[in-house]
């Protein structure tokens, strides 16, 4: 089973897109995912920097500032 973070920030438009998006598609496919605000955390911070919103999938990035779809879910059901 995979699982899905997605590195966020406050007021981020982008955030709540990419958010949006992972919550559809984890729902869809019944992948757990959770939401991490990186100015929470200064290593975080300082390893996100402005690259929010950052994908990652089983703890590796898989990608930023907008979620791919298609390589998103080929990445969740093995489809590669």
């Amino acid at each position: 089973m995979h699982e899905v973070t997605v590195m966020t920030r406050r007021d981020c438009h982008a955030c709540d897109e990419a958010l949006a998006d992972v919550r559809r598609i984890c729902a869809d496919l019944g992948v757990p995912w959770t939401a991490s605000d990186v100015d929470a955390d200064p290593e975080l911070r300082a390893e996100y920097g402005d690259r929010v919103p950052v994908i990652l999938v089983d703890g590796d990035e898989h990608g930023f500032w907008k979620v791919e779809e298609s390589r998103l879910r080929a990445a969740l059901t093995g489809r590669w």
